[in-house]
C-alpha cells in the first residue's frame, strides 16, 4: 500500500518537497525530531521511511494533525463516528459568540459548536484528533485564502460566486459547501493515511526552546517560520486552537518574525543542538537571514556543512506566486556526537 499524505492547506507546508527532503536523511539515522512540524508532511515522510518520529509544533491544531497521522497507527473514523459527530441540533456556543460574521455566518458557527461538543463523544483520543484534523480542513476550504486573518467584508465578497466569477473567473463554490460535505469528501483520504511503521512515534505541543535539552533523536529537522515572509502563524491559524480549547487564547510569541533579532535567535538555536548528530534546516532565498549568513553562523558549530538548492513554487491561494523561490536544505554533521 502506498501512503499518500492528505491535503492539509498550511502556509509553508513542505508537502510537495517532503520526499526530496527525505532523500537526504542520513542512512545511519533511526530517529528524527521534527521541531517545527507545521502541517506534518516531513514527519509523515519520515514515518514512511521507517524512522521513529518525534513531531512538535506550538499550534495545538498541528499537534492534532500529527496525533492523527504520525502517532496513530491503526484508528480510523467509521460510519458510527460520522453519525456521532454530525448528530444533534446546531447550538450557540463559543464559535457563535465570538466568530459569527467574523469568519463564518452565525448558522455555520452554530454547526461548529455542535461538532465541537460531539467530538468529545468519540471513543479515543486518536479519533478525536482525526476529527479535528478533518474539521480543520473543512474550515480552511470554506475560508477565502485559507487563513483566518481576512476581514469579514472580503470574505462575504469572495464567497459570492457571481462576484468571484466576474472578478477572477472562478466561482469558488467550495467556499459555500457545508462543513459536513467537506468532511465527508476528505475522510477516505485521511483514513487511508493511517499506518503502522513499527515505531513508537510521539507528538508534542511545545515551544521548541523548551524541548532541545530533553528530546533525543539522530536527526533534528528545522523548518522555522521564514523571517521576512508570510509567517504570522497564530494570526493565520490561532482561531483553530481557540476552537479546540473553546476559549480565547493569547497569541504565542512568534520569535522568527523580527529581522532585528533573527540572527541572534538562529545563533541561540544552533548553540543548543549539541544533542543531535545531524541537523537539517529548511530555508529559502526570499527570507532573512541569507544563505551566506546562515552558513557563517553554522560554521561556529560544525565544519561539515552542505547546502542543497531546489527551485520551488509556493502556492498559497491556488494561484502561483509570480516569483519562483529557491528552497535551501542545510545539512550539518555534528562531529561531537
Amino acid at each position: 500500500m502506498i501512503n499518500k499524505f492528505p491535503k492539509i492547506n498550511f502556509i509553508g507546508n513542505k508537502e510537495k518537497i517532503a520526499h526530496w527532503i527525505s532523500e537526504y536523511f542520513p542512512k545511519d539515522a533511526n530517529s528524527i525530531f521534527d521541531a517545527f512540524s507545521g502541517g506534518g508532511s516531513v514527519s509523515y515522510q519520515a514515518k514512511i521511511k521507517g524512522l521513529k518520529v518525534t513531531s512538535n509544533d506550538i499550534l495545538k491544531i498541528n499537534h492534532m494533525i500529527s496525533q492523527a497521522l504520525i502517532v496513530n497507527n491503526t484508528e480510523m473514523l467509521n460510519c458510527e463516528d460520522i453519525k456521532t459527530l454530525f448528530s444533534g441540533t446546531p447550538k450557540e456556543g463559543f464559535m457563535f459568540n465570538n466568530y459569527s460574521n467574523v469568519f463564518f455566518f452565525p448558522e455555520e458557527c452554530m454547526q461548529l459548536d455542535l461538532y465541537r461538543e460531539n467530538i468529545e463523544k468519540l471513543s479515543s483520543d486518536f479519533k478525536k484528533a482525526m476529527a479535528f484534523a478533518l474539521l480543520r480542513r473543512a474550515m480552511i476550504r470554506k475560508m477565502p485564502y485559507s487563513r483566518f486573518n481576512i476581514n469579514w467584508e472580503k470574505i462575504i465578497q469572495l464567497r459570492d460566486e457571481k462576484y468571484s466569477y466576474e472578478k477572477y473567473k472562478r466561482k469558488r463554490a467550495y467556499h459555500n459547501k457545508s462543513f459536513k460535505s467537506h468532511f465527508l469528501e476528505n475522510i477516505d483520504e485521511y483514513n487511508m493515511c493511517v499506518f503502522d511503521n513499527g515505531k513508537k512515534n510521539i507528538s508534542l505541543n511545545e515551544d521548541i526552546f523548551s524541548l532541545l535539552d530533553t528530546v533525543t533523536a539522530d536527526i533534528i529537522y528545522l523548518d522555522p517560520p521564514y523571517t521576512g515572509t508570510m509567517n504570522n502563524y497564530f494570526g493565520f491559524y490561532g482561531m483553530l486552537d481557540e476552537y479546540i480549547y473553546s476559549q480565547k487564547i493569547k497569541p504565542f510569541a512568534n520569535n522568527f518574525i523580527d529581522k532585528k533579532s533573527a540572527l541572534d535567535l538562529f545563533d541561540t538555536l544552533f548553540s543548543r543542538l549539541g544533542n543531535y548528530k545531524y541537523w537539517m534546516l529548511s530555508y529559502n532565498n526570499s527570507s532573512y537571514p541569507t544563505k551566506e549568513q546562515l552558513v557563517e553562523l553554522l560554521q561556529k558549530y560544525s565544519s561539515e556543512i552542505e547546502v542543497i538548492e531546489k527551485p520551488h513554487i509556493y502556492k498559497i491561494t491556488g494561484k502561483e506566486k509570480k516569483k519562483n523561490n529557491t528552497e535551501y536544505l542545510f545539512l550539518v554533521k555534528n562531529r561531537k556526537k
